[in-house]
Protein backbone atom coordinates (compact mmCIF):
# COMPACT_ATOMS: atom_id res chain seq x y z
CA UNK A 1 0.00 0.00 0.00
CA UNK A 2 1.32 3.85 -0.57
CA UNK A 3 1.59 6.09 2.09
CA UNK A 4 -1.14 8.45 2.69
CA UNK A 5 0.59 11.65 3.38
CA UNK A 6 -2.68 12.65 5.17
CA UNK A 7 -2.12 9.72 7.97
CA UNK A 8 0.47 11.74 9.09
CA UNK A 9 -1.58 14.33 10.19
CA UNK A 10 -4.64 12.47 11.20
CA UNK A 11 -3.69 11.89 14.96
CA UNK A 12 -3.75 16.35 15.25
CA UNK A 13 -6.64 16.83 12.91
CA UNK A 14 -8.98 13.76 14.03
CA UNK A 15 -8.34 14.62 17.70
CA UNK A 16 -11.08 17.39 17.28
CA UNK A 17 -13.85 14.69 16.68
CA UNK A 18 -13.27 12.50 19.98
CA UNK A 19 -16.74 11.03 20.67
CA UNK A 20 -19.08 12.08 22.44
CA UNK A 21 -22.21 10.36 24.34
CA UNK A 22 -24.51 13.48 23.50
CA UNK A 23 -24.21 12.12 19.62
CA UNK A 24 -27.54 11.63 18.00
CA UNK A 25 -28.90 11.91 21.36
CA UNK A 26 -31.36 15.26 20.61
CA UNK A 27 -33.94 15.03 18.47
CA UNK A 28 -35.89 18.21 18.50
CA UNK A 29 -39.78 18.92 16.78
CA UNK A 30 -39.43 19.35 13.28
CA UNK A 31 -36.31 16.68 12.76
CA UNK A 32 -38.21 15.66 9.85
CA UNK A 33 -37.52 18.38 7.85
CA UNK A 34 -33.93 18.34 8.73
CA UNK A 35 -33.89 14.75 7.80
CA UNK A 36 -34.39 16.03 4.55
CA UNK A 37 -30.73 15.98 4.16
CA UNK A 38 -28.57 13.18 3.90
CA UNK A 39 -25.20 11.93 3.87
CA UNK A 40 -24.94 10.83 0.26
CA UNK A 41 -25.99 14.46 0.12
CA UNK A 42 -22.09 15.24 0.82
CA UNK A 43 -19.97 14.96 -2.02
CA UNK A 44 -16.21 15.40 -1.50
CA UNK A 45 -15.09 16.48 -4.74
CA UNK A 46 -17.52 19.60 -4.27
CA UNK A 47 -15.40 20.82 -1.72
CA UNK A 48 -12.13 21.06 -3.76
CA UNK A 49 -13.07 24.48 -5.62
CA UNK A 50 -13.77 25.91 -2.22
CA UNK A 51 -10.71 24.87 -0.31
CA UNK A 52 -8.29 25.87 -3.43
CA UNK A 53 -9.89 29.08 -3.15
CA UNK A 54 -9.56 29.12 0.66
CA UNK A 55 -5.47 27.95 0.33
CA UNK A 56 -5.13 31.30 -1.38
CA UNK A 57 -6.95 33.63 1.10
CA UNK A 58 -5.38 34.70 4.79
CA UNK A 59 -6.49 32.47 7.88
CA UNK A 60 -9.67 33.67 9.11
CA UNK A 61 -10.49 34.93 5.47
CA UNK A 62 -10.27 31.12 4.18
CA UNK A 63 -12.04 29.40 6.92
CA UNK A 64 -14.88 31.75 5.98
CA UNK A 65 -14.89 30.63 2.10
CA UNK A 66 -14.63 27.15 3.38
CA UNK A 67 -17.75 27.15 5.77
CA UNK A 68 -19.96 29.97 3.53
CA UNK A 69 -19.56 27.32 0.56
CA UNK A 70 -20.24 24.09 2.76
CA UNK A 71 -23.29 22.75 1.89
CA UNK A 72 -23.25 20.28 4.80
CA UNK A 73 -23.13 23.73 7.31
CA UNK A 74 -25.19 25.54 5.18
CA UNK A 75 -27.98 22.86 5.11
CA UNK A 76 -27.97 22.79 9.15
CA UNK A 77 -28.00 26.56 9.37
CA UNK A 78 -30.65 26.94 7.36
CA UNK A 79 -32.72 24.54 9.54
CA UNK A 80 -32.32 26.37 12.44
CA UNK A 81 -33.24 29.35 11.34
CA UNK A 82 -36.52 27.59 10.01
CA UNK A 83 -37.11 25.95 13.22
CA UNK A 84 -37.69 29.90 14.70
CA UNK A 85 -39.87 30.73 12.19
CA UNK A 86 -43.25 29.84 14.14
CA UNK A 87 -46.50 31.59 14.60
CA UNK A 88 -45.78 34.65 16.57
CA UNK A 89 -42.21 35.41 15.63
CA UNK A 90 -41.57 38.08 13.02
CA UNK A 91 -40.07 39.07 11.07
CA UNK A 92 -38.60 35.78 9.82
CA UNK A 93 -36.12 35.19 7.01
CA UNK A 94 -37.10 31.66 6.29
CA UNK A 95 -40.30 33.15 5.05
CA UNK A 96 -38.85 35.60 2.90
CA UNK A 97 -37.64 34.85 -0.48
CA UNK A 98 -34.18 32.48 -0.87
CA UNK A 99 -31.71 35.28 -0.88
CA UNK A 100 -33.06 36.32 2.31
CA UNK A 101 -32.75 32.99 3.67
CA UNK A 102 -29.16 32.61 2.34
CA UNK A 103 -28.31 36.43 3.83
CA UNK A 104 -29.15 35.35 7.48
CA UNK A 105 -27.06 31.97 6.87
CA UNK A 106 -24.48 33.71 5.89
CA UNK A 107 -24.32 35.81 8.98
CA UNK A 108 -24.81 32.70 11.16
CA UNK A 109 -22.01 31.62 9.55
CA UNK A 110 -19.75 34.42 10.04
CA UNK A 111 -21.29 34.24 13.59
CA UNK A 112 -20.04 30.90 14.66
CA UNK A 113 -16.47 31.62 12.81
CA UNK A 114 -16.36 34.62 15.10
CA UNK A 115 -17.28 32.78 17.88
CA UNK A 116 -15.26 29.93 17.31
CA UNK A 117 -11.94 30.75 15.78
CA UNK A 118 -8.75 29.44 17.21
CA UNK A 119 -5.41 28.91 16.52
CA UNK A 120 -2.74 26.02 17.38
CA UNK A 121 0.54 25.26 15.40
CA UNK A 122 -0.10 27.83 13.16
CA UNK A 123 -3.10 26.70 11.79
CA UNK A 124 -6.43 28.54 12.22
CA UNK A 125 -9.37 26.14 12.94
CA UNK A 126 -13.28 26.48 13.41
CA UNK A 127 -14.63 23.09 15.02
CA UNK A 128 -18.80 23.95 15.38
CA UNK A 129 -20.63 21.03 16.78
CA UNK A 130 -23.90 19.98 15.31
CA UNK A 131 -25.96 19.03 18.36
CA UNK A 132 -29.54 19.95 16.47
CA UNK A 133 -30.18 16.30 15.66
CA UNK A 134 -31.05 13.91 13.73
CA UNK A 135 -28.69 15.29 11.21
CA UNK A 136 -26.42 13.21 9.20
CA UNK A 137 -23.48 15.16 10.44
CA UNK A 138 -22.07 16.18 14.21
CA UNK A 139 -19.71 18.10 13.71
CA UNK A 140 -17.63 20.73 11.01
CA UNK A 141 -14.31 21.30 11.10
CA UNK A 142 -12.24 24.06 8.70
CA UNK A 143 -8.34 24.73 8.88
CA UNK A 144 -6.53 26.81 7.18
CA UNK A 145 -2.62 26.46 7.23
CA UNK A 146 -1.24 30.18 8.25
CA UNK A 147 2.28 29.16 6.83
CA UNK A 148 1.22 27.18 4.08
CA UNK A 149 -1.09 27.43 0.97
CA UNK A 150 -3.20 24.45 2.34
CA UNK A 151 -7.00 24.51 3.68
CA UNK A 152 -8.62 20.85 5.63
CA UNK A 153 -12.44 20.54 6.07
CA UNK A 154 -13.41 17.79 8.33
CA UNK A 155 -16.84 16.22 9.04
CA UNK A 156 -17.88 13.75 11.73
CA UNK A 157 -20.88 11.65 10.73
CA UNK A 158 -23.84 11.79 13.32
CA UNK A 159 -24.58 7.66 13.60
CA UNK A 160 -23.36 4.50 11.68
CA UNK A 161 -25.62 4.44 8.90
CA UNK A 162 -23.60 5.44 6.14
CA UNK A 163 -21.31 2.56 5.31
CA UNK A 164 -18.26 1.92 3.42
CA UNK A 165 -20.20 0.47 0.47
CA UNK A 166 -21.96 3.48 -0.28
CA UNK A 167 -19.10 5.52 -0.35
CA UNK A 168 -17.36 3.51 -3.27
CA UNK A 169 -20.66 3.48 -4.91
CA UNK A 170 -20.73 6.87 -4.79
CA UNK A 171 -16.80 7.56 -5.45
CA UNK A 172 -15.45 4.27 -6.97
CA UNK A 173 -12.49 2.06 -5.59
CA UNK A 174 -9.94 3.97 -3.56
CA UNK A 175 -6.65 5.26 -4.33
CA UNK A 176 -5.01 3.73 -1.33
CA UNK A 177 -6.71 1.87 1.80
CA UNK A 178 -4.87 1.31 4.90
CA UNK A 179 -5.21 0.43 8.97
CA UNK A 180 -4.77 3.79 11.39
CA UNK A 181 -4.92 2.64 14.70
CA UNK A 182 -8.52 0.27 15.16
CA UNK A 183 -9.99 1.74 12.46
CA UNK A 184 -9.66 1.16 8.13
CA UNK A 185 -8.86 4.62 6.32
CA UNK A 186 -9.86 4.85 2.22
CA UNK A 187 -8.37 7.22 0.35
CA UNK A 188 -9.28 9.21 -2.77
CA UNK A 189 -7.61 12.16 -5.00
CA UNK A 190 -7.82 14.58 -7.02
CA UNK A 191 -5.17 16.11 -8.46
CA UNK A 192 -5.24 19.55 -10.56
CA UNK A 193 -2.76 21.74 -12.54
CA UNK A 194 -1.75 23.76 -9.31
CA UNK A 195 -2.95 21.48 -5.97
CA UNK A 196 -3.04 18.12 -4.56
CA UNK A 197 -6.45 17.33 -2.83
CA UNK A 198 -7.17 14.40 -0.95
CA UNK A 199 -10.08 12.66 0.92
CA UNK A 200 -9.52 10.51 3.86
CA UNK A 201 -12.27 8.21 5.13
CA UNK A 202 -12.33 6.85 8.51
CA UNK A 203 -14.35 3.66 8.23
CA UNK A 204 -15.04 1.25 11.56
CA UNK A 205 -13.91 -2.15 10.74
CA UNK A 206 -17.00 -3.78 13.01
CA UNK A 207 -20.03 -2.49 11.12
CA UNK A 208 -17.95 -0.91 7.78
CA UNK A 209 -19.89 2.30 8.70
CA UNK A 210 -17.91 5.75 7.57
CA UNK A 211 -17.06 7.78 10.65
CA UNK A 212 -15.20 10.63 9.46
CA UNK A 213 -13.93 12.46 6.51
CA UNK A 214 -10.87 14.77 6.34
CA UNK A 215 -10.36 16.54 2.92
CA UNK A 216 -7.22 18.36 2.41
CA UNK A 217 -6.15 20.86 -0.40
CA UNK A 218 -2.69 21.51 -0.74
CA UNK A 219 -0.90 24.14 -3.70
CA UNK A 220 1.81 22.49 -5.69
CA UNK A 221 4.99 24.23 -5.08
CA UNK A 222 6.37 26.04 -8.75
CA UNK A 223 8.99 23.85 -10.42
CA UNK A 224 11.12 26.89 -10.35
CA UNK A 225 10.86 27.36 -6.18
CA UNK A 226 13.66 25.19 -4.61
Amino acid sequence: MRPTTLLVMLPWLLFLFAPSASDGSNQPHGASAQAEFSADDFDWRETVPYLLAAADLPDEQGIKAILESSKVLRAYVAYGVRVECRPGKNPCAANGDGSTLDAEVDKRIVEIIQESISRQHNTAIVDYPLTRQPFPFSEIAALRDEKHPNAYLILQFADHSYTASEMQAKYGAPYDTNIFQWYSVFTYRLDGPTYNSKAVFEVDPVDAAVIKVAVSLKRKRPKNQH
